[in-house]
């Protein structure tokens, strides 16, 4: 295996390892996983969307925000299962060159950040955890980059 084939598919595990961890937080942890300012992601959403307060909303209709709440945590279990299957791919296919995982991985890696990323946009949710999606991005176009065209030797 050439270094750069190495190099890639290491930084492609640690960007959808990190989705993985965050999918889990999501789904799990909905409570502790924090956005801008240190608010939970949720509300932090939510006030940014809506510029109306998450305590008013589950004061005044707690099944709508208790919906919400739903559908986040399974946001964060389709984030959970799409990092799983990426770093199967990278750390099998991937490594072994095959072309249909690189062109997985750049379709499914670009579509899903850049959704997370369009909803930190939509929501006002912009914060520093929230610019690891564009570092998540570009070190996955960097490893995706590196082996581009490239087929590792088979023994």
């Amino acid at each position: 295996m050439t270094l750069a084939r190495r190099c890639a598919w290491i930084l492609i595990l640690i960007v959808d390892v990190g989705l993985v961890a965050w999918g889990v937080m999501a789904a799990a942890f909905l409570d502790h996983l924090l956005g801008p300012g240190g608010t939970p992601i949720l509300p932090a959403g939510y006030e940014g969307f809506s510029k109306s307060s998450w305590p008013a909303l589950v004061a005044s209709a707690p099944m709508a925000a208790a919906y919400m709440t739903v559908l986040f945590r399974m946001y964060g279990i389709f984030n959970a299962a799409f990092g799983l299957m990426a770093a199967a791919i990278a750390v099998t296919a991937f490594r072994r060159g095959e072309t249909w995982a690189w062109w997985a991985l750049l379709a499914g890696n670009t579509i899903t950040l850049v959704s997370a990323m369009r909803y930190d946009w939509i929501v006002n949710a912009i914060g520093p955890f929230e610019l690891t999606e564009y570092l998540g991005l570009g070190l996955v176009y960097v490893a995706l980059g590196l082996t581009a065209g490239r087929k590792p030797p088979y023994n």
